[in-house]
């Protein structure tokens, strides 16, 4: 019988991580129920584990009481991180960190859960790995990690035995895809849909807010971004955009990348996108009419960028959003 660590990371919890831990031990049981009701032995044991062994209050009306210390767990299989925003760096959280470390070295496989990333990474096992997190917490992620490669867009990655998923209760599709890794296809079916969750979904970037990196000291491309978000209507060429600004070209891409995360050119495309989807969400507005509104004349080349930045077609995002436009079909 092998055995899955939950791990309790105290100091940096929150109502979500007592929502990820309550369901990972909600469907992890199921499925273990489901595989010995086919005539299977017991296969996985999980137990919740924190760093010192007392209970601890998440807020006046919740408190869950882990099941071991990670000093007595000698050997595990997987190490589950719920979501959870690292705090402090204390003796407890570096203790923790190295306990995760030593385990993947010694063969545990890990998964991290939303902002849970965030404690994955700073073991230090996540640089020049793909990783996923919330969405909103793209930028910080990126300041705090450089040398991981994230991708703000998936919604699991799957990489030499680390598995990581986008932000809030998309956990409970990660739940689901170890459960087909460490039981079966047939559970993990099973699992979705008692549970009722959409198996095989791949993207969060529907679920996206594009607001753009503005925590950077470069006031030219400060003012570039503006006078992108205000001219949104504008086929903006990005030779005239670093003109206006008396820079290079190269020399102003080198900077917007290095400031944004974005080349010119994508952090343009975002800044339409975004506002085409706001548009699609709650006007009346035909797809031909947003895409002129947005600055493409385009057809193709409008849906292409579209379903590249929110994996749906704008057809498909409108139906998907827009109340009024799904009635009307």
């Amino acid at each position: 019988m092998k055995h899955i660590t939950l791990l309790y990371p105290e100091g940096q919890c929150n109502l979500s991580t007592i929502a990820c831990i309550v369901g990972t031990v909600e469907i992890f049981s199921r499925a273990e129920a489901l595989w010995q009701q086919r005539g299977n032995k017991k296969k996985y044991r999980l137990e919740i584990a924190c760093i010192v062994p007392h209970k601890k209050c998440v807020s006046h009306f919740v408190a869950l009481t882990p099941d071991i210390c990670i000093n007595n767990i000698a050997k595990t299989d997987l190490i589950i991180i719920p979501s959870a925003m690292p705090g402090e760096d204390t003796a407890d959280s570096r203790e923790m960190f190295d306990w995760i470390h030593s385990q993947y070295k010694a063969g545990a496989e890990i998964a991290s859960m939303c902002s849970g990333a965030f404690i994955l990474a700073s073991t230090g096992i996540m640089d020049g790995r793909s990783c996923s997190t919330h969405w909103s917490f793209e930028d910080r992620f990126r300041s705090l990690f450089p040398k991981v490669n994230l991708h703000s867009g998936k919604l699991i990655t799957d990489e030499n035995g680390i598995y990581t998923n986008g932000g809030a209760y998309s956990f409970l599709n990660l739940v689901i895809y170890l459960i087909e890794k460490y039981y079966d296809r047939q559970t993990a079916i099973l699992c979705s849909k008692i549970f009722q969750i959409e198996l095989e979904r791949n993207s969060q970037s529907a679920f996206a807010i594009f607001t753009g990196q503005k925590q950077h000291n470069d006031e030219i491309v400060q003012q570039a971004q503006t006078y992108i978000e205000n001219n949104i209507e504008e086929k903006i060429s990005i030779e005239n955009l670093s003109s206006r600004f008396s820079v290079g070209r190269r020399n102003f891409d080198r900077r917007f990348i290095k400031a944004t995360g974005n080349t010119p050119v994508e952090y343009a495309q975002r800044v339409k996108i975004e506002s085409a989807k706001k548009a699609l969400e709650s006007t009346r507005k035909t797809i031909n009419e947003v895409m002129y509104a947005v600055g493409y004349s385009d057809v193709k080349a409008f849906r292409e960028v579209f379903k590249k930045i929110t994996g749906l077609s704008p057809l498909e995002y409108k139906n998907k959003y827009n109340r009024e436009a799904s009635v009307l079909q």
